[in-house]
């Protein structure tokens, strides 16, 4: 079970979100380069058609399998008094075959996308990992090594995304660390429940600018 909130942000302000993180979570950043693949299973007979996604980390020595399976959100009023996502979640690490395996169990390729970006992972009341990072879609198939093979799903956007593990037990916790955390990014940014349209906060550039004085000045 995870609790996860998602905005947008344009792509000239996330040196001065990368600027406020740092000062926020207290460690460094970490690069991100995955392959993502989106495969859905064919429905058969008395059975629903299931989606997972297989994530290559390619800023590994050796490429990294993740197989990440997204199920269901709570609902009810609980859920609707609390304003992040939360929904369960299943991960896990995989051999470089995974890909064969979920062929020959019936699954196809939907899609396929390279995400480029930084994360921050620290504890700040839960366990948070903010990334950041663009989507492009990959016009060959399994092109990860040239940018040439992939278009920009949204060109100028980037997409943000705070997420937590939870349980059962603790999720009103883990939900208020982490809108807790999200107020200090709002003057840049809006964080909603993922599928709640955020648009561009009209305060960004403002905020943007004031961050990268302010930086500038500490520096000199």
């Amino acid at each position: 079970m995870e609790c996860v909130v998602q905005g947008i942000i344009e792509t000239q302000h996330v040196e001065a979100l990368e600027i406020l993180l740092l000062g926020l979570c207290g460690v460094q950043k970490e690069s991100l380069r995955i392959h993502e693949l989106c495969l859905k299973s064919v429905p058969n007979l008395g059975s629903e058609a299931s989606e997972i996604r297989i994530l290559c980390d390619l800023m590994q020595p050796e490429p990294a399998w993740t197989v990440r399976h997204v199920g269901g959100s709570m609902r009810g009023a609980g859920a609707d008094q609390i304003s992040v996502l939360v929904r369960t979640m299943v991960e896990s690490k995989a051999s470089k075959n995974v890909l064969r395996l979920f062929y020959l169990l019936g699954y196809k390729l939907d899609h396929e996308l390279l995400r480029v970006g930084f994360a921050f992972n620290f504890q700040r009341g839960a366990q948070i990992t903010v990334t950041v990072s663009s989507y492009s879609k990959m016009l060959k198939l399994h092109a990860t090594e040239s940018t040439d093979d992939t278009v920009p799903v949204s060109p100028g956007i980037q997409m943000v995304e705070v997420t937590a593990p939870a349980s059962a037990e603790n999720y009103a916790e883990v939900a208020a660390a982490v809108s807790s955390f999200c107020e200090y990014l709002a003057p840049l940014l809006h964080l909603a429940k993922p599928g709640v349209s955020t648009g561009v906060v009209p305060t960004a550039a403002a905020a943007a600018a004031s961050l990268m004085s302010f930086s500038g000045s500490t520096n000199m």
